[in-house]
């Protein structure tokens, strides 16, 4: 299986990322006659250093919410799953599938995933879902701590930080699930 290599630049660190090709599922061979596309870089913007995560404990815990923190400002594509452009659910499985966590790729499907969690006991790594677009779960992230998340908006455009107690997302908020 060829890998496409992605660059990250954060300040003066650079760190490569690999992103698998995409299959009708992990693993599937190419159908026929198809071929690999050429190998892409695309280019992140550094991380917000106003924004600044505390240890979770968890090694792997702590890795994946870096990998979604190094993803800030990537541009939001309607049904984007790959680093030139995320929706939200892409956003979500993408980030987790690099940490082993194998997620569906909408909305309302990684909501059936995990294990429901209160709004007063969300901890980083969990999912956040909001009704935004339909009714029930349309909308999800990566909860960070302290009431933030991280999720890619089609609003402005880009992979950001937001607060889920803020008045846009407050009153959409459906849930959290835990799926690590």
């Amino acid at each position: 299986m060829l890998l496409a290599v992605l660059t990250v630049a954060c300040g003066n660190k650079t760190t490569t990322v690999q992103t698998p090709v995409p299959r009708p599922f992990p693993g599937a061979p190419l159908p026929p006659n198809a071929t690999e596309p050429p190998p892409t870089a695309v280019a992140i913007a550094p991380a917000d250093p106003n924004v600044t995560l505390p240890s979770t404990g968890s090694a792997s815990l702590d890795a994946l919410l870096a990998t979604a923190m190094t993803l800030q400002g990537t541009p939001y594509r309607n049904g984007g799953s790959d680093p030139a452009g995320f929706d939200c659910s892409g956003f979500v499985q993408w980030v987790y599938s690099r940490h082993g966590t194998k997620l569906p790729r909408e909305v309302r499907d990684q909501w059936g995933q995990g294990d429901e969690v209160d709004r007063d006991e969300v901890k980083p790594g969990d999912l956040v879902f909001f009704e935004t677009v339909t009714k029930g779960a349309s909308h999800v992230g990566i909860a960070l701590g302290g009431d933030r998340f991280v999720h890619a908006p089609s609003s402005r455009g880009v992979v950001r930080v937001e607060r889920f107690s803020n008045s846009y997302w407050s009153p959409r908020w459906v849930g959290a699930k835990r799926v690590m």
